[in-house]
C-alpha cells in the first residue's frame, strides 16, 4: 500500500477532510482524528475500537501494531504501509470513521 492509497481511502469516507496536525497529515470526521499519515509516509495511523485493534494486531502483527502507553489503550494502531494491503486497510479506516462519531 501506498500513502497516496490511504489518503485515496480516507478521503472516500463520508464528510471526512484532510488537514495538518504536528506536521503530517490527518482525516477528520465529526471533528475528530481517525487516521493519519506520518512525514515520512511509511506508515498511517488509524484509531480503533479495542477489540478490532487487538484482531488485527495479533493476525498481522508486521502490518498492524498498537502504540505503546495511552495512545495505544485508545486505540491508535500503526499501519505499515510496506507490508498493507488496501482490502486489509479499507474497513479499518471504515472501522476508525464510525469510531469517531461514537466519541
Amino acid at each position: 500500500m501506498t500513502p497516496e492509497q490511504f489518503r485515496k481511502l480516507a478521503l472516500a469516507l463520508p464528510g471526512v477532510e484532510e488537514r495538518a496536525h504536528m506536521n503530517h497529515p490527518d482525516f477528520r470526521a465529526h471533528g475528530k482524528i481517525f487516521a493519519t499519515i506520518v512525514p515520512d509516509e511509511t506508515w498511517g495511523m488509524v484509531r480503533l475500537p479495542a477489540a478490532d485493534q487487538l484482531r488485527v494486531t495479533t493476525e498481522q502483527p508486521t502490518v498492524f501494531e498498537a502504540f505503546n502507553g495511552a495512545w495505544g489503550r485508545q486505540g491508535c494502531t500503526r499501519v505499515w504501509f510496506k507490508g498493507a494491503t488496501m482490502k486489509a486497510v479499507k474497513p479499518l479506516l471504515e472501522t476508525a470513521w464510525e469510531f469517531s462519531a461514537n466519541k
